[in-house]
């Protein structure tokens, strides 16, 4: 299937807020249909320009009753119903629709949140594969309901406890659920996504990600000059080596890259990525050991946003110096500057309406290059920007990025900086992360788990404790262990380990690291916590 054809299948999510909006975008792109996610609220050009077949109407914490609910743009219902456009509203999405179209929605006398069981009240349209009368569990989570339906709307199931779980107007191209098909906890819930895209609106399953590097190598190719030269710093990760790699494909040599030493890299990082990028992706990347510059500037700093924007602001500075000897060997300034945006954090950058946010909170800043000075005049390119942390993992490896650099967890921009809470300079605090950190994941590939974990660390902990080792009273540091489950780090659980793993790990820990008589594990999920400790 060509670009035009996917673009013609695609599946736009309006986002009115819920937390499993990135969700329906990945069950869908699992299915080989494009499917793309913007904010509810956006205006109808937004809509029209992506000349979506499809379009889902996602939930969201608001009430359709409340002063300023969020909600589709005017003109949407004419838009939808003169250019036959499928609309599945979900949660919210169903009530929204409900609502606009002339129908009436009440506070529940029951609210339903959790897993609940609904029956098939009407057989055809979304439940074509189903009789009337057939149970499937769900995963509710509304307080609001359905009590009056617009004209042509039916009923198709109810929940046990008799509230609307379903409806459809087959006629006008509008359908509704009341629970949330996408989460794993709606049984069927995939089953019924697929019916309603594949049967009802005719979408055509064609999106693969050999599609995806063609279209890539296209638009590179076609946006950068004959002449244009390009740079990208490199930080180890995932992201920004596909994204150079991808590159690098398109453009050749015109391609510089810049892997900057921090100081607050993991056990031989430096190493281990540079022989990676050279022999075997053959990048092009100049290394520059910065490590005394950063943490000279990081001396006494204990405020974590504060050590975040010294490392940025270095980085800046480091990438300056190096464009402009670029440009000195060159004769000509870099047009433009490789990054490794990806979806997430496109979403996470465009809050949902009735937020109260036009930016995202500053849960943290972006590891990715920001704030360049003004006069490098840098256009960006970001290869990946439609894509989640999976699908860049596939698409590396099309490209032949071996799969052991691909499999590698995420490791955060600012490097150990935000994993050893306060200053990073005193004693040898890096050093003793350094070392546990490299037993601790060496014990999880040992034990075959690595790749069942999304993200997994130890954190140094500024605080002394009392123990016993050799017979002798010790006034040591702790160390904590963080590993979590996840499928795009929005996010996540903590990974249950075995008991004896545990029991083994803390004692390697305490006997192999000079300086550690105390070993803790973070079981804590996200949210209410952040992956990361800073």
């Amino acid at each position: 299937m060509d670009a035009e054809d996917v673009k013609s299948n695609l599946v736009l999510i309006l986002d009115f807020g819920s937390q499993y909006t990135h969700l329906i975008t990945r069950r869908i792109r699992a299915l080989n249909v494009l499917s793309l996610c913007i904010n509810g609220t956006s205006s109808l050009k937004s809509i029209t320009d992506l000349n979506p077949r499809v379009i889902i109407l996602s939930g969201g914490p608001h009430s359709v009753h409340a002063p300023n609910a969020p909600c589709f743009p005017p003109g949407f219902i004419d838009y939808v119903e003169s250019n036959k456009v499928h609309v599945l509203g979900i949660c919210y999405g169903l009530q929204l629709i409900v609502q606009q179209l002339g129908g009436e929605v009440r506070i529940g006398e029951k609210q339903e949140y959790g897993r609940m069981d609904i029956k098939v009240t009407k057989a055809g349209g979304l439940f074509a594969n189903k009789k009337v009368g057939d149970w499937q569990s769900v995963w509710m989570s509304h307080g609001d309901e359905a009590v009056k339906l617009p004209e042509g709307f039916e009923v198709v199931a109810r929940s046990k406890q008799g509230a609307v779980a379903a409806v459809e107007n087959p006629g006008k191209r509008f359908y509704g659920l009341q629970y949330h098909p996408e989460v794993t906890h709606s049984l069927e819930g995939m089953e019924t996504l697929k019916h309603f895209l594949f049967d009802l609106c005719g979408v055509t399953a064609g999106w693969k990600m050999e599609d995806v590097l063609k279209e890539g190598l296209r638009v590179i190719e076609s946006t950068v000059g004959p002449d244009d030269h390009v740079i990208c710093a490199l930080s180890g990760g995932v992201d920004s080596t596909v994204a150079a790699t991808l590159v690098h494909k398109a453009i050749g040599e015109r391609l510089h890259c810049v892997f900057v030493d921090n100081g607050l890299l993991r056990w031989k990082e430096r190493e281990r990525v540079m022989e990676t990028f050279e022999r075997d992706l053959h990048l092009p990347v100049t290394c520059i050991d910065a490590a005394d510059q950063f943490l000279s500037k990081l001396k006494g700093v204990t405020e974590p946003e504060k050590k975040r924007k010294i490392i940025g602001n270095e980085f800046i500075s480091i990438f300056d110096a190096f464009a402009h000897d670029l440009e000195q060997k060159l004769g000509k300034k870099p047009a433009y500057l490789v990054q490794g945006t990806l979806y997430p954090d496109v979403i996470e950058s465009c809050p949902p309406p009735g937020s109260g946010r036009t930016h995202s909170h500053t849960i943290k800043s972006h590891h990715n290059v920001g704030g360049l000075p003004k006069d490098m005049k840098l256009k960006l390119i970001e290869p990946l920007k439609l894509l989640f942390k999976d699908e860049v993992r596939k698409l590396g490896k099309l490209m032949e990025v071996p799969q052991g650099f691909l499999k590698r967890h995420p490791f955060p921009g600012p490097g150990l900086a935000v994993r050893v809470p306060g200053d990073v300079t005193l004693e040898n605090r890096l050093e003793i992360l350094r070392k546990a950190d490299e037993i601790f994941i060496q014990s999880i590939k040992d034990a075959g788990i690595y790749d069942s974990i999304w993200q997994a660390f130890a954190v140094f902990m500024p605080v002394l404790t009392v123990g016993v080792q050799g017979d002798q009273r010790t006034h040591s540091y702790a160390i904590t262990l963080r590993a979590v489950t996840s499928q795009d780090g929005m996010t996540a659980d903590w990974y249950y380990f075995d008991q004896k793993f545990l029991v083994d790990l803390s004692t390697r820990i305490c006997n192999e690291v000079p300086g550690v008589n105390r070993v803790l594990l973070d079981i804590t999920s996200k949210p209410p916590s952040t992956i990361e400790w800073e």
